[in-house]
């Protein structure tokens, strides 16, 4: 496989999501679904709408999310939309809640190593491509979360998170925390149920990651702990596993000592398995070219 490219630009601005964007030359057509973390109640670390705006704009995207399988202020849609308004992404935005009523479009993993179905929100139907526009930060279960991340936890349902956090046992979220599997297994899983939504697209994907705020902990964590290391830049590429290897090697590389916090918190929960087995799957590549633009 060739190398992929990810352009990136260490400028973090609204105005850059939508330069870098055009740089990239893919065009996402018809219905665009953009899908990011709305982020929970208290968390100070997300990306906001007025940042995200210019590019959700230039894209004529509508914001989606999904509901969680944890307690908290997203965990039903009632709560959801209540958090919804008051994060005010309905103002700036249309925006859908993928999985507000089900049942869920199922989508096949043939190859998968864990999974072999992936439970999404069924309005995904709707949506002809889409632009994956996630915060890269440290997650207290995946080691981190970047692209990869938003394609598999993120698109799924209530009933597909639990999937995957369970590694295939369970759709039931009331049995999560009694069926979390060894690490491995669910950083797998994810990487299985991200391959199916790679492929339900068709190529008419996209993905920027935001190195802004970079805590260890992720935007679904209301008391999330404050960033540990400077911004970094903006990265977008059409492979999301170039540019999440991207990002992680960019945080290996810096000479931020803050850096020492989040390499602790991927390494302890082996965050790097999820590109690996990524990877295995071939719907993308490791190898990656880094085109800076100033």
């Amino acid at each position: 496989m060739e190398k992929a490219k990810v352009y990136f630009t260490k400028e973090i601005t609204p105005e850059n999501l939508v330069k870098m964007y055009k740089v990239l030359g893919k065009e996402l057509k018809g219905n665009v679904a953009v899908k990011l973390h709305s982020g929970e109640k208290g968390n100070k670390n997300y990306l906001r709408p007025e940042f995200v705006k210019p590019l959700v704009d230039y894209v004529d995207g509508t914001v989606v999310e999904c509901n969680t399988a944890y307690e908290g202020a997203r965990n039903t849609t009632q709560k959801h939309k209540e958090l919804i308004k008051e994060h005010e992404w309905d103002k700036y935005f249309k925006f859908d809640l993928l999985d507000e009523e089900g049942p869920d479009m199922v989508l096949d993993v043939p190859n998968g190593k864990v999974l072999k179905k992936n439970y999404v929100g069924k309005d995904l139907a709707k949506y002809d491509s889409m632009l994956v526009l996630s915060h890269f930060k440290g997650h207290a279960m995946g080691g981190y979360g970047g692209a990869l991340k938003q394609l598999s936890i993120g698109c799924a349902s209530s009933e597909g998170k639990t999937l995957i956090h369970t590694a295939g046992v369970t759709n039931n979220q009331y049995e999560l925390f009694n069926n979390l599997p060894e690490q491995d297994r669910f950083l797998e899983a994810m990487a299985d149920a991200a391959e199916s939504v790679v492929n339900y697209f068709k190529g008419n994907i996209v993905f920027v990651n935001v190195m802004k705020n970079i805590s260890v902990d992720c935007d679904c964590d209301g008391n999330a702990s404050a960033p540990c290391m400077k911004d970094v830049g903006i990265l977008i590429s059409t492979d999301p596993i170039a540019i999440d290897q991207a990002c992680l090697d960019l945080v290996y590389n810096s000479t931020d000592p803050g850096k020492d916090k989040l390499i602790k918190r991927i390494e302890s929960l082996h965050g790097v398995h999820t590109i690996e087995a990524a990877s295995e799957l071939g719907f993308g590549t490791r190898e990656y070219e880094l085109v800076n633009i100033a």
